[in-house]
């Protein structure tokens, strides 16, 4: 987990670092100015179409996807019962898109496919912004690395 950035979208201070070449944004960062905080992960999480997204998107990037337990929770999903944190969703099927960081910098970070997406859910407006500053950070980057 090397090269961790700091991008700012709407007055938040975004992480973004690099695991494997890939970058991951932290999506506890991206609630800093809602009201309901970090609590809202939770919120995203356990919506229906939420880990439908989830586990379209490990499908197609995952070969080792735990997709007959993804169809047990796809069945649970939207009962009043039903909770799942991104601890849980990463351990029960073997995820690659979330990763749960504790201690000093923890927080609950997503492949940037799957931050883009809890934007959305955030505010549409909000996603369109990450998204651009995201894009300028890494143009700006690969401006740095081309000198």
């Amino acid at each position: 987990m090397k090269k961790n950035k700091k991008i700012n979208v709407q007055g938040s201070e975004i992480t973004v670092f690099q695991y494997d070449d890939i970058d991951f944004i932290s999506l506890t960062d991206m609630t800093s100015n809602f009201k309901e905080g970090s609590s809202l992960i939770g919120k995203w999480i356990t919506n229906k179409n939420t880990l439908e997204y989830l586990g379209i998107w490990e499908k197609i990037n995952n070969k080792d996807f735990n997709y007959p337990e993804f169809g047990v929770i796809e069945q649970d999903a939207g009962i009043n019962r039903f909770i799942m944190s991104a601890g849980q969703w990463i351990k029960r099927t073997n995820a690659i898109g979330l990763i749960v960081k504790a201690g000093r910098y923890g927080g609950t970070y997503a492949h940037k496919d799957i931050a883009f997406h809890f934007a959305m859910w955030l505010s549409p407006e909000f996603q369109i912004y990450i998204v651009k500053e995201f894009q300028r950070s890494e143009e700006h980057t690969s401006e740095l690395q081309s000198h």
